[in-house]
């Protein structure tokens, strides 16, 4: 099974990004019908960690490598951090091309998390991706069905953009089915 860790954002602050996110021209694309894979709305999340595929015989290791992760918030040391969905970018060029908005806020504890996450699952010899983590939200993944120079400018509006702030207030471990339409299971959750 293909799993990863997520921080869900409310659904105000999804509301609010989806308000932002219509004016943009990868908004307008979809509204005339190009398919610039904008994320689903009721999917909209933040990863903290991808561990990919993952054996079923191994989720009871996965839940517990977590759960000793989220004992960090738990046992008092943190409280749950105060984020707001603001800013953007742009991951990769042409047929690779991701919109994203950036996580802001207290992401320090964010950030600490998701190194305990990455060493509970090494310790648990569990998969992970190890790319450097980059807090964020995926907004739409245009490829090259969008020029440069929309793309350009809809991060260029992104900068300005600033989404209300909500607490995070649980972690969760998600089963993802990949597709063209993708669904995701949400299997575990701890409280933050």
């Amino acid at each position: 099974m293909r799993l990863f860790v997520a921080l869900y954002p409310p659904p105000g602050a999804v509301a609010h990004l989806g308000a932002q996110v219509a004016r943009l021209r990868v908004g307008a694309a979809a509204a005339a019908g190009t398919n610039v894979r904008l994320a689903d709305p009721a999917n909209a999340h933040v990863t903290l960690a991808f561990l990919g595929d993952v054996d079923a015989d191994r989720l009871v290791a996965v839940e517990s490598a977590l759960g000793l992760a989220a004992e960090w918030f738990r046992d008092g040391r943190q409280a749950a951090p105060r984020l707001r969905l603001a800013g953007g970018g742009r991951f990769g060029r042409g047929r690779f091309t991701v919109l994203w908005v950036d996580l802001r806020g207290e992401v320090q504890p964010v950030q600490v998390l998701a190194r305990l996450i990455r060493s509970r699952l090494r310790h648990g010899r569990l998969p992970y991706d190890e790319k450097p983590f980059r807090p964020h939200l995926t907004i739409a993944r245009p490829a090259d069905r969008m020029s440069p120079a929309d793309v350009a400018a809809d991060v260029t509006t992104l900068d300005a953009y600033e989404g209300p702030q909500w607490s995070a207030g649980e972690m969760v471990l998600v089963r993802s089915h990949p597709g063209p339409r993708p669904t995701y299971d949400r299997l575990a959750a701890w409280p933050l």
